[in-house]
C-alpha cells in the first residue's frame, strides 16, 4: 500500500502504467492509443495523469482514497466510468459518458451533478447514502437512462430504497427505464401501474389541497362578514350626513339664486323706497341663513371625514387579519406537497389534545428554540420538517451550529422573542399596540433522545469538545443570563431548562403549533382591535361607552340650525314638475336641475332639456343611467347613493367633466371603464368609491390608465407618478410578442413530477424562452406552454399563431370572456381561475382538453353541448361561481374529477345529470344549497353515483356505500321520475309505470303535482306496503302484483323490537320497509272497522303473488270504493276483512289455501258479481248464500267431492257462469246435468255454454231418475233413500 502523503504525480502515473501493462517511458507516445484503464486498492488521493490518455473510453477506479472526482477534463471520449468507494462531483466535462458506476461510495446527494451527462444509459449508485425521493427526481434529466441501480444485491442498500413506494416513484419519474436494481422493468403493464398509482396520488392530494383552499376561503369570508358588520355603523353615519349635506347644498344653491333675483329687482329704477327697504331686510336674512348653512356644511364634512377614517381603520385591520389568516394556512398546502413528493413517507396529521407528548424514559418532547433575532420563514421551517436539523441552521451564532437548542418551557422559548421585538419597535420608534408585536407565534415541538445529559459548567462554553462523553447539556432557567427569564424566582426555575443536543440526528420534528396570544386589552375604540373584541360585546360597548360621545356629537351636528324641512318625494316626472323645480317656463333655459332625495328610477322626461349642464340625481332608486344619453350638453352628473349596477346605455356624454358614481352597486370594472372611455372623453373628475368592484386592488391604476383626461379620482388629485405607473400598468395588460416570450416554454412533454400545479406554471418556471426565437420566423410554433397569471389582462389576444400550445394559464386577470383561444386546437390544459367570466364559450374546438379550471368567476350555468365534443376531458373545476344546474355535463363521459363547490346547485335531480359519468371518482359539491336542502345528502349522492371514491374532500368508506343502499335503494321519488321524463312537471301525468326496479318505498312529493295520476303499475318490486301511494288522490287502478305487500299502511313494531335496519328506515318519510306481521292472537282479535277510509278513488287493486296470508292485516276495509280486487297467488286461508267493501263487484282469490269459509266471510249483504276461487283447497261451499247478486263463480281445481256441496249453490239464483272442472266431483259425469237442472239461470258451465238441449237432457235424466226411484219403492214395498251421488 503506497502512503498517500508521499505520493507525487509522477509516482502515481508510474503506478498507473504498471497496473495496466504500459511502459512509463513510452506513455507519451503510446498513451493516445490507450482506451481502457483500471486501478484497484492503491489508495490514491486524487486522479492525475489522465491528460496522457486523450482517447480513453473506459476508466475503472476502485477503493481509492479519492474525496472528489477531478482531472477528467481531457477525457472527452470517456463512455464508461466506474469509481467505487469515492465521492460524486467533477463529471461535468464528460458529455459522452454512457456508463457510470459509482457504487459503494459515500454519496448522500445527487443534486445537479449529473445534469451535463445527458448521454448516460447505465448508472449504478448502489451502496451509497441517498435518502431522499426529491433527490432522485434530479435523474429525470437523463433522458437516455435505461439501466439504474440503487439497490444492487452486491452492495449495501441506499436508505431511499427502504421507503414505501420506492419502485413506483422511480418508474413514474423515469419511464424509459428498462432495468431497475438488476430487474427487468420494460413491461408496459409495469409502467402503466406506476403511472396509475402516481395519477391517483396526484388526484388525492389535489382534492385535499382544494379542501384546504376552501377552508381558507371560508375563514376569509367570515372575516369579511365581520368587517362588513363593523363597517355598517360608519357607513350609515356617512350616508346620513351625505343626505343632509346634499339637502343643505340644494337649499344654499336656491338661496343664492334668489339672491341674484333680489339684486336685480333692487337695481330697477321703478322700485319704491318701501320695496327697497323690504328687499334689503330679506337679503340680510338670506345672507344670515346662507352663513348658517355654510357653517353646518363644514361641521358635516368634518364628521364625514371622521367616519371615513374609521372605515379606513377597519379596512387596514381587516387586511392585517387576512394576511395572518393566509399565513396560518400557508403551511398546510406545503405540508401536503411534501407528502405528495415523498409519496406519503413524510406524513402530517392534525394534532389532538389526546396526543401523548412523552415517550420512553430517555425520549422527551421539547420545544425547539428559534433564534429570536431571525424571523421564522416558511422555507426554513419546511426544510427542518423535511430534512431535520442537520444543516438547517441559518443563524450566525456558532453555538447553533454546534448543537440543537431546545427547552421544556414555553417562557424560555418565547420571552427572548418578545423582548427582542419590543426593543426593535422601541428603537425604530414605531407606533403600535404592544400586544400586536408578538400576538402570533409558532412552536416546533421535537421528539429528542437526550441520552447522557449533564448540567452545563459555568466556566466551559457549550461544545462537543468540552463535553466529549455526553449527548446533551442543560442549563436550568435560574442560571440563564441576560434575560428576564433568568431573573424570575419561582419554584419551577430548576425544572425549566434549556437543552443543547450535539447530535442533530437525535432530534426529530414532531409537532407544529401555531398560536395566538389572547390578551386582556381595553380597546381605545370600537375599531382598535379586530380580533380581541367579540362583535356582540362591541355593539354593547359602542352604544355604551366607546362611541357614545361620537354618536351624541353626530346628533348635535344634525340638530344644528338651519334644519331643513323634508320635501315630498317624487316617484315620477312630468313636464309640469320639471318646470316647477327649475322655476322657469322655458325648457331651453334649464341648465341645472336638482332631483336629489326622491324615489325616481327613470329619466325619460328629461330628453327635452337639451341645454342641461348640471344634474343631481343622488339618493334615488336608479339601477341604470341609460336615460341621460339625450343630455349631450351635460357637464356635471351626481348619481351617488343609488342602486346602479351597470353603465350599459350610458353614452353620448362627450362634454361631461364631473361624474359621481359612489355608493352604488357597480361590479364589472372592465366593462364600466370601457363605457366611460368611449362616451365620456372630456371627463376630469370621477368618484367610484363604495362600489362592490370585483378587482378593487388594481381599479385605480386601471381607471387612470384608461381615462387619460382625468385629473381627480375618488376625491384625490392624480399625481404624475400615478399617471406613469398607470400607463405602465395598462401596457402590461395586453398580450404582446414580448410577454409571450417572457412567459412561455417550448418543452414538448410535461415534466414527470408529483405536483398538483398547472402544467403551464411548472413548465414556465423550469425553462423560459429568451429573445433568441425572434431570429426564427416560426418561433411561435415551438411554444407549448404559456403562463400569463396575474398580468391584469382584460382580453386574450394575439394567440392565433400558437397552433401547438398545449398548456395555458390565465389565472387572476380581468377577463370577462373566453374569446381568443379558438386557434389553439391542441390545448390540453386550460386554467382561468380568478377572472370575471360569466359564460363558458369559445372552447368548442378545443377537443383535446384534459383539464379545465374556471374557479372564482361569475359563471351562472353550463350551456348544453359545451362539453359534448371534449372526449378527453378528465378534470373540470368550477368552484366559487353561481352555477345553478349540472345539465350541461350529461355527456362529459370521460370526467374523472369534478370540483363544483360553493355554487348555487339546489335540486336533487341535478345529481341525476351525473349518473351517466361512469368514470367520475372525485366529486366536490360542498357549499351548494343541495348540501343542506337534501336530508342525508351525502348518502343520497353516494347511492346515485356508486362509482365515486371521494365526495366533498372526504373518502367514501365501504360502510357508507352500504348505508346509502339501505337508505335510498328502492325509493321511487319525484326526482327519479323527473330524470326519466326529462322534466319535473307532473301535472299532466296520468299513468305511472315502474316495474321490476326493486322499489321498496314510494315518496312522490309534492302530492298535488300527481293529482291526475289514475293508473299505477308497480308490479314486480319489493314494496311491503302501499307507502306513499296512499296520498295520491285520484288513483283508480293500482297494480302491485309480485311485491311483498303486508299492509296498506306500514305498522311498526315497538322500538325495542326493531332491527337496526328497520330503525334506519324509520327515519325515511313514508318508508314501507320492515313491516312485520303481528302474532296470531293479535291478528285474530284485530279490528279495522273503525279506521278511516283512504284512497277514495281506488276501484281496481291487483295484489297477486305477494305472499299475503292474512287479509285483516292488509286493512282492505279502508278502501271503501273498491270494485275489483285481485288476490291470486298468495297464502290466504281465510276470506275475511272485506266486510266494508260494499261496492266490490269482483273478487279474485285463485291459487291460495282456502279450505272453507268462516261465518264472517260473506256475513253482510254483498254486491259481489264475480268470485274466483280456483286452485284452492275447498271441500265445502257453505257460507256463500249471502252472495245473492253473484253471477260468476269459479271453483275449478279444488277438492269438492260431494254433490251435496254443489247443491248448496241452489240459493244463488243469479248465478250465470260456473266452473267446477278439476274437482273430484267431476269424475262423476252427471254433475253437469245436476248443476244445469238445479241452477235454472246458468248460462255457462266449465267454459261451455248451456243450451236448450243441455237443459232438456238434464230434465230427462232427472225424470228418469225419479221414475226409477218410484219403481224401486213399489217393488220393495219399503222406503228406499236414493243418494244423488249414486250412479244410475
Amino acid at each position: 500500500m503506497i502512503e498517500c502523503e508521499n505520493l507525487n504525480q509522477e509516482e502515481i502515473v508510474k503506478e498507473l502504467c504498471l497496473c495496466n501493462g504500459l511502459s512509463y517511458e513510452m506513455v507519451g507516445q503510446e498513451g493516445s492509443d490507450t482506451s481502457k484503464l483500471e486501478m484497484f486498492f492503491s489508495g490514491y488521493p486524487r486522479i492525475v495523469g489522465l491528460s496522457l490518455f486523450p482517447n480513453l473510453t473506459s476508466l475503472t477506479i476502485v477503493a481509492q482514497d479519492i474525496k472528489q472526482i477531478s482531472g477528467l477534463e481531457t477525457c472527452a471520449q470517456l463512455k464508461e466510468l466506474w469509481i467505487a468507494e469515492c465521492c460524486l462531483e467533477g463529471l461535468q466535462t464528460l458529455k459522452n459518458l454512457n456508463d457510470l458506476n459509482l457504487a459503494g461510495n459515500l454519496i448522500s446527494s445527487i443534486g445537479r451533478c449529473l445534469d451535463p451527462n445527458e448521454q448516460l444509459e447505465r448508472l449504478n449508485l448502489s451502496g451509497n447514502q441517498i435518502c431522499s425521493f426529491k433527490d432522485l427526481t434530479n435523474l429525470t434529466k437523463l433522458c437516455h437512462l435505461k439501466d439504474l441501480s440503487l439497490n444492487d444485491p452486491q452492495y449495501k442498500t441506499n436508505p431511499v430504497c427502504l421507503l414505501c413506494n420506492y419502485s413506483t416513484h422511480v418508474l413514474y419519474h423515469l419511464p424509459c427505464l428498462q432495468r431497475l436494481d438488476t430487474y427487468d422493468v420494460s413491461a408496459k403493464s409495469i409502467k402503466e401501474l406506476a403511472d396509475t398509482t402516481a395519477m391517483k396520488k396526484i388526484m388525492y392530494y389535489n382534492m385535499r389541497i382544494k379542501t384546504i383552499q376552501r377552508r381558507l376561503n371560508e375563514d376569509l369570508d367570515k372575516l369579511n362578514d365581520r368587517k362588513c358588520k363593523l363597517q355598517k355603523l360608519p357607513e350609515e353615519r356617512i350616508k346620513l350626513f351625505s343626505f343632509v349635506k346634499k339637502n343643505l347644498e340644494r337649499e344654499l344653491s336656491e338661496l343664492r339664486g334668489s339672491g341674484k333675483g333680489h339684486s336685480e329687482r333692487s337695481n330697477n329704477n321703478k322700485v319704491t323706497e318701501l320695496d327697497k327697504s323690504k328687499n334689503d331686510e330679506t337679503v340680510t336674512e338670506e345672507l344670515s341663513l346662507q352663513q348658517k348653512i355654510v357653517t353646518k356644511l363644514n361641521a358635516l364634512n368634518e364628521r364625514v371625514t371622521f367616519w371615513n377614517k374609521k372605515l379606513d381603520e377597519i379596512e387596514a385591520i381587516y387586511h392585517t387579519e387576512v394576511k395572518q389568516k393566509k399565513k396560518s394556512h400557508g403551511l398546510l398546502i406545503p405540508f401536503l406537497l411534501i407528502e405528495l413528493e415523498t409519496v406519503g413517507n413524510i406524513h402530517f396529521e392534525e394534532g389532538t389534545r389526546a396526543d401523548d407528548w412523552r415517550y420512553q424514559k430517555m425520549l422527551e418532547c421539547l420545544f425547539y428554540v428559534f433564534d429570536p433575532e431571525v424571523k421564522v420563514k416558511k422555507k426554513h421551517l419546511l426544510q427542518i420538517l423535511e430534512t431535520g436539523f442537520k444543516d438547517s441552521e441559518i443563524s450566525k451564532q456558532p453555538l447553533r451550529k454546534e448543537a440543537v437548542i431546545l427547552a421544556n418551557s414555553l417562557s424560555v422559548c418565547e420571552c427572548p422573542r418578545i423582548e427582542f421585538l419590543q426593543q426593535k419597535y422601541k428603537d425604530e420608534k414605531k407606533i403600535s399596540f404592544e400586544h400586536e408585536l408578538f400576538r402570533h407565534g409558532i412552536l416546533l415541538i421535537t421528539k429528542v433522545f437526550l441520552g447522557q445529559s449533564v448540567q452545563a459548567r459555568e466556566q466551559d462554553s457549550i461544545s462537543q469538545a468540552n463535553y466529549p462523553m455526553v449527548n446533551s447539556v442543560f442549563i436550568p432557567r435560574k442560571y440563564l443570563l441576560n434575560s428576564i427569564v433568568g431573573q424570575r424566582n419561582c419554584d419551577c426555575s430548576f425544572r425549566q431548562c434549556k437543552w443543547f443536543v450535539f447530535d442533530h440526528d437525535l432530534v426529530l420534528p414532531e409537532y407544529i403549533v401555531e398560536f395566538e396570544y389572547i390578551t386582556v386589552v381595553k380597546p381605545h375604540s370600537l375599531f382598535s382591535s379586530f380580533n380581541n373584541i367579540i362583535l356582540e360585546e362591541s355593539k354593547k360597548k359602542s352604544e355604551g361607552s366607546v362611541l357614545s360621545q361620537d354618536l351624541k356629537f353626530d346628533d348635535e351636528i344634525i340638530k344644528m340650525d338651519p334644519r331643513i324641512k323634508p320635501r315630498p318625494k317624487l316617484i315620477s316626472l312630468d313636464d309640469r314638475t320639471i318646470l316647477s323645480l327649475a322655476k322657469t317656463s322655458i325648457y331651453s333655459h334649464i341648465v341645472s336641475l336638482n332631483l336629489h332625495g326622491n324615489s325616481l328610477s327613470k329619466l325619460r322626461e328629461l330628453s327635452k332639456l337639451t341645454g342641461l349642464r348640471k344634474l343631481n340625481i343622488s339618493f334615488n332608486e336608479f339601477t341604470c343611467l341609460d336615460d341621460v344619453y339625450h343630455l349631450y350638453n351635460l357637464e356635471y352628473l351626481d348619481a351617488s347613493h343609488n342602486h346602479v349596477i351597470t353603465l350599459e346605455g350610458f353614452r353620448g356624454l362627450m362634454k361631461l367633466k364631473h361624474l359621481d358614481l359612489s355608493w352604488n352597486q357597480l361590479k364589472k370594472s372592465g366593462d364600466e371603464i370601457n363605457m366611460l372611455c368611449k362616451h365620456t372623453t372630456s371627463l376630469l373628475s370621477l368618484d367610484i368609491r363604495h362600489n362592490p368592484w370585483q378587482k378593487p386592488a388594481t381599479l385605480r391604476l386601471s381607471v387612470i390608465g384608461r381615462l387619460k383626461t382625468l385629473t381627480h379620482l375618488d376625491g384625490l388629485q392624480i399625481s404624475e407618478e400615478e399617471t406613469t405607473a398607470a400607463m405602465k400598468f395598462i401596457t402590461g395588460t395586453k398580450i404582446t410578442q414580448l410577454s409571450i416570450l417572457q412567459h412561455s416554454s417550448t418543452k414538448e412533454e410535461r415534466p414527470r413530477i408529483l405536483s398538483i400545479w398547472p402544467s403551464a406554471k411548472i413548465l414556465t418556471q423550469i425553462s423560459k424562452l429568451g429573445p433568441h426565437p425572434l431570429t426564427n420566423g416560426n418561433w411561435y410554433l415551438k411554444i407549448t406552454a404559456l403562463n400569463l397569471d396575474g398580468q391584469h389582462l382584460f382580453e386574450i389576444t394575439n394567440l392565433e399563431k400558437l397552433k401547438n400550445l398545449k398548456w395555458a394559464s390565465f389565472n387572476n386577470n380581468n377577463l370577462t370572456k373566453m374569446e381568443g383561444l379558438e386557434s389553439c386546437v391542441n390545448l390540453e390544459e386550460l386554467t382561468l381561475d380568478g377572472n370575471c367570466i360569466s359564460k363558458i364559450e369559445g372552447i368548442s374546438k378545443l377537443t383535446k382538453l384534459t383539464h379545465l379550471s374556471i374557479n372564482n368567476n361569475l359563471l351562472t350555468g353550463l350551456e348544453k353541448h359545451t362539453f359534448d365534443n371534449m372526449l378527453h376531458l378528465h378534470s373540470l373545476s368550477l368552484e366559487n361561481n353561481k352555477i345553478t344546474s349540472l345539465s350541461g355535463l350529461q355527456k362529459a363521459f370521460t370526467l374523472i374529477e369534478l370540483y363544483i363547490s360553493n355554487n348555487y346547485i339546489a335540486l336533487n335531480q341535478e345529481i341525476y345529470n351525473l349518473k351517466g359519468l361512469c368514470n367520475l371518482v372525485i366529486l366536490d359539491l360542498y357549499g351548494n344549497i343541495i348540501v343542506w336542502n337534501q336530508e342525508n345528502y351525502r348518502l343520497f349522492v353516494i347511492f346515485h353515483l356508486p362509482e365515486l371514491k371521494a365526495l366533498d374532500g372526504i373518502s367514501i368508506e365501504p360502510q357508507e356505500t352500504e348505508y346509502a343502499k339501505d337508505l335510498f335503494g328502492g325509493r321511487l321519488t319525484s326526482d327519479m321520475l323527473a330524470e326519466r321524463q326529462g322534466h319535473s312537471n307532473f301535472i299532466q301525468m296520468q299513468e305511472l309505470n315502474w316495474t321490476s326496479s326493486s322499489i321498496r318505498t314510494v315518496d312522490l312529493i309534492p302530492v298535488d303535482q300527481f293529482r291526475n295520476v289514475c293508473n299505477v303499475n308497480l308490479q314486480n318490486n319489493n314494496l311491503t306496503s302501499f307507502s306513499g301511494l296512499i296520498y295520491l288522490p285520484n288513483v283508480k287502478v293500482l297494480c302491485l302484483n309480485y311485491n311483498h305487500i303486508e299492509s296498506i299502511i306500514p305498522r311498526l313494531k315497538p322500538q325495542t323490537h326493531l332491527t337496526n335496519r328497520q330503525l334506519l328506515y324509520q327515519k325515511v318519510p313514508s318508508s314501507g320497509y320492515g313491516q312485520q306481521g303481528t302474532s296470531k292472537i293479535n291478528r285474530d282479535t284485530m279490528s279495522t272497522e273503525n279506521l278511516p277510509p283512504i284512497m277514495h278513488s281506488l276501484e281496481v287493486l291487483h295484489l297477486g303473488y305477494n305472499g299475503i296470508c292474512n287479509l285483516i292485516q292488509l286493512q282492505l276495509n279502508r278502501l271503501r270504493n273498491l270494485k275489483f280486487l285481485f288476490l291470486q297467488g298468495n297464502e290466504i286461508s281465510q276470506v275475511e276483512g272485506l266486510d266494508n267493501l260494499v261496492v266490490l263487484q269482483e273478487l279474485v282469490v285463485d291459487h291460495n289455501r282456502i279450505r272453507a269459509f268462516n261465518d264472517s266471510a260473506f256475513a253482510k249483504p254483498s254486491s259481489l258479481l264475480a268470485l274466483h276461487l280456483e286452485e284452492n283447497r275447498l271441500r265445502e261451499l257453505s257460507k256463500l248464500q249471502p252472495l245473492v247478486k253473484l253471477e260468476k263463480l269459479f271453483l275449478g281445481y279444488n277438492k269438492i267431492q260431494d254433490m251435496a256441496e254443489l247443491e248448496k249453490l241452489d240459493g244463488i239464483s243469479s248465478l250465470r257462469e260456473l266452473t267446477v272442472y278439476g274437482n273430484p266431483i267431476c269424475r262423476k259425469m252427471l254433475h253437469r246435468h245436476v248443476l244445469i237442472f238445479r241452477l235454472p239461470n246458468l248460462q255457462m258451465l266449465d267454459g261451455i255454454p248451456v243450451n236448450s238441449d243441455d237443459r232438456a237432457k238434464a230434465e230427462f235424466h232427472f225424470s228418469e231418475l225419479q221414475a226409477k226411484k218410484n219403481s224401486t219403492l213399489w217393488k220393495g214395498g219399503g222406503a228406499i233413500t236414493l243418494d244423488s251421488s249414486d250412479e244410475m
